[in-house]
């Protein structure tokens, strides 16, 4: 058991981490309610296997594997449930607090980010918004290197490309 200084820092952390948790949420959700059940249930479980965390590596990283692993297993429920009919693009509306210029185009790259597929979605958060390195990102989604540095291409050639082609019709 966690002396109850280790557990205040940990629960501190962790509190600390929830607006990247809630980002990486919905790359995987693609839906605000879906992301928001999903970071609590990440936080409930992470308090409760707190005992596992060793101190190495960086919580954010232990944080985002479970967050990943757990979503995977929600998938599958889902599945299981509605017999393979899932429909995982479901979209609300995030809510973005700005300028009403800088909210409308936020919203519009977020857009643009969840309507690549998942994978290329969660690497380009994880590297491009969050500064994790190609290593770390590997790790959290249980993927290679190669693949990480893959996704991220193909997902900065999708991003400028969508980008490029909005400011076409805009102009």
């Amino acid at each position: 058991m966690r002396p109850a200084a280790e557990m205040k820092d940990f629960r501190r952390d962790l509190v600390s981490l929830l607006p990247k948790l809630r980002r990486f949420a919905i790359t995987l959700a693609r839906n605000a309610n879906d992301a928001d059940d999903l970071v609590q249930e990440v936080c409930e479980r992470a308090i409760a296997r707190s005992h596992l965390w060793n101190g190495e590596g960086r919580l954010e990283s232990w944080v985002y594997a479970m967050t990943r692993n757990l979503w995977v297993d929600e998938i599958r429920k889902r599945k299981v449930r509605s017999a393979g009919a899932v429909d995982v693009f479901e979209r609300d509306e995030p809510h973005v607090e700005a300028t009403a210029e800088k909210a409308a185009y936020a919203n519009q790259v977020q857009k643009m980010i969840l309507s690549m597929p998942e994978g290329l979605a969660s690497v380009f958060l994880l590297v491009n918004v969050e500064g994790h390195s190609y290593r770390e990102t590997a790790e959290i989604l249980g993927i290679p290197v190669g693949t990480v540095m893959s996704r991220l291409s193909t997902a900065r050639l999708r991003l400028a490309a969508m980008l490029s082609e909005n400011t076409e019709r805009r102009a």
